[in-house]
């Protein structure tokens, strides 16, 4: 059996089966003091009371025996203490085997002994068809058997349904259709595996597309300093003027840090939480940035924990960005609200219109058709604080419209 509903389905039938079996055993041979033992008990009594005692005639006591014959529409037989027939009606019937309340089966069917309480013994053969006890056994597990097939196959079957329709999702993504989805039913562990598929399917998907993406800017962006680099390279080599050389190094310095954001972008892709977690001070850190710029960190101290690479990389970026699309002064504001560390990076400029808050942190999105750069460093600042359980966003303040806040969680004590 390879298919797991058929395997599923089988396990109840056979563990139904089992259970009876068991059961019947059970009552079958158990102790005396079970309901079978306690009926065959009860009957005796009933019988001795039809019966006339031992000491009555036997002519009372065959007229009391075809009398207890018509009524059970059976064959009856009495026998004494040392198994001698008193008085019989009917077919003639088997001696007791003197081993208490018991039965048997023959030619003639089932024939039942009772040990009256005077030490005579009561056989009875009922006028039945010719079927041995365990035949109603098994057609009772038939029927039994039959019902719990009825009922559990469309349960069995639609679980295993919706499983067939996960592998056929799987198989389609792993054919490359990465749209692929499964509907989700019910609330059970296939549903919650459904559910975790989906979303893997879409962080695959949001991950593919992001790469795509990203090589396609990339390659736009990296023709340009290249360009730039054959033009000085061929004007150096015809005029040897120092200023070709001069941009020659700059532009490739600008190849540089493209190559190292896309590298840096792709890596955080490709992780779920930073490879190194330290305590670090984010005002120190925003303080040894700041001074690279010239400009000042204001605050209080807030340790958060992270890469303190990331980090630093996340505080030169608002930075640079401050720098190049922004006007001086520049500062920093760091502090504590709520267990959040809270970063603002501001300066004298106009600020990001309303209508381009999220876009700018989109990658290779550039503000305005004049913009520097390649549009990845505002990117990698949003990736690097939610790497670290964070966000960054455009806040505008009424003193600063240009401003750019990161929060990250604070270390706790």
């Amino acid at each position: 059996m390879r298919r797991l509903y058929q395997k599923i389905y089988l396990t109840i039938i056979a563990s139904l089966v089992v259970v009876v079996l068991v059961a019947g055993a059970i009552w079958r041979f158990g102790s005396s003091t079970s309901p079978a033992a306690l009926s065959f008990e009860i009957a005796a009594e009933f019988a001795a009371a039809a019966l006339p005692p031992a000491s009555a005639p036997r002519s009372a006591l065959k007229e009391a025996v075809n009398r207890l014959a018509g009524r059970l529409d059976a064959d009856v037989g009495v026998f004494d203490r040392k198994l001698g027939l008193i008085a019989t009606a009917g077919w003639p019937l088997p001696p007791p085997r003197q081993v208490g309340p018991d039965w048997s089966f023959g030619r003639q069917g089932a024939t039942w002994t009772f040990p009256l309480p005077d030490e005579r013994w009561l056989v009875v053969r009922p006028h039945v068809p010719r079927r041995h006890p365990a035949l109603h056994l098994v057609l009772f597990l038939g029927v039994i058997a039959l019902g719990v097939a009825l009922c559990a196959f469309p349960v069995v079957r639609g679980l295993t349904r919706r499983i067939e329709r996960l592998q056929t999702g799987v198989e389609t993504l792993g054919a490359g259709n990465l749209s692929a989805r499964v509907k989700v039913e019910g609330r059970d562990e296939v549903a919650r595996l459904a559910e975790s598929f989906n979303r893997a399917a879409a962080r695959i998907e949001d991950l593919v597309g992001a790469h795509r993406m990203l090589l396609a800017n990339a390659s736009h962006e990296l023709r340009t300093p290249l360009s730039r680099i054959r033009l000085g390279l061929e004007l150096f080599q015809q005029n040897s003027d120092p200023k070709y050389k001069t941009e020659v190094e700059r532009d490739i310095a600008e190849l540089d840090l493209l190559i190292d954001e896309i590298l840096l972008t792709s890596r955080l892709d490709a992780i779920g939480v930073p490879q190194t977690v330290e305590d670090v001070d984010l005002l120190a850190l925003a303080a040894e940035e700041c001074a690279r710029y010239g400009c000042a960190a204001e605050g209080q101290s807030a340790p958060v924990g992270g890469d303190p690479r990331l980090l630093r990389r996340l505080i030169r970026n608002l930075l640079e960005n401050a720098k190049r699309h922004g006007k001086p002064p520049m500062r920093a504001e760091v502090r504590s609200e709520n267990g959040t560390a809270v970063l603002d990076v501001l300066d004298a400029g106009a600020g990001v219109p309303e209508a381009e808050r999220e876009q700018v942190f989109a990658p290779f999105h550039q503000l305005g058709s004049d913009a520097k750069g390649v549009g990845l460093g505002l990117s990698l600042v949003r990736r690097i604080a939610r790497l670290h359980g964070g966000d960054a966003v455009v806040v505008p303040r009424p003193d600063n419209p240009s401003c750019f806040r990161v929060t990250l969680p604070l270390v706790r004590a």
